[in-house]
């Protein structure tokens, strides 16, 4: 069983455990999303932002992604999706899409979500859940529109 909740502050969330794994990945996105956050820089904190985690029944957190308004553009209909990533040994269960579909719904003041990827398996798993690749642009590699019901 697997909870998804919002993250209001990183203290005792288990982030650091998280942070240590993607480092021996390479990855260093998610030690950026603690020092911004402990800074101030991004709290994922503005209008419509968002900062989620999934948290296994043992208490351990798995997964973490946020939502951000895209800083990169003057237009406030354009949200990113930022700081994504995955435990090693809970990929490929259905944890990334559960968090990506988490964030998508929660996206409501944004049309359209972008987000910036360089690794192949990344790529597949973004197309695979509705992202489109984007030629070219300077500041991401992925979008989708958000669709209202």
């Amino acid at each position: 069983m697997t909870e998804i909740r919002r993250i209001h502050q990183l203290e005792g969330t288990g982030i650091e455990k998280l942070a240590a794994e993607s480092e021996t990945e390479g990855y260093r996105f998610v030690r950026r999303l603690i020092d911004d956050f402990e800074s101030g820089r991004n709290r994922f904190g503005e209008k419509g932002e968002i900062l989620l985690g999934v948290w296994e029944a043992n208490g351990r957190l798995v997964a973490v992604g946020g939502l951000n308004r895209d800083p990169f553009t003057e237009d406030e209909n354009i949200g990113r999706l930022r700081r994504f990533y995955v435990s090693a040994d809970s990929r490929r269960h259905g944890i990334g899409s559960l968090l990506l579909d988490a964030i998508v719904s929660r996206s409501t003041d944004f049309q359209k979500l972008v987000l910036r990827t360089d690794s192949a398996n990344a790529d597949a798993f973004y197309r695979k859940n509705g992202f489109l690749p984007v030629e070219g642009h300077p500041e991401y590699t992925h979008e989708r529109k958000v669709i209202r019901s």
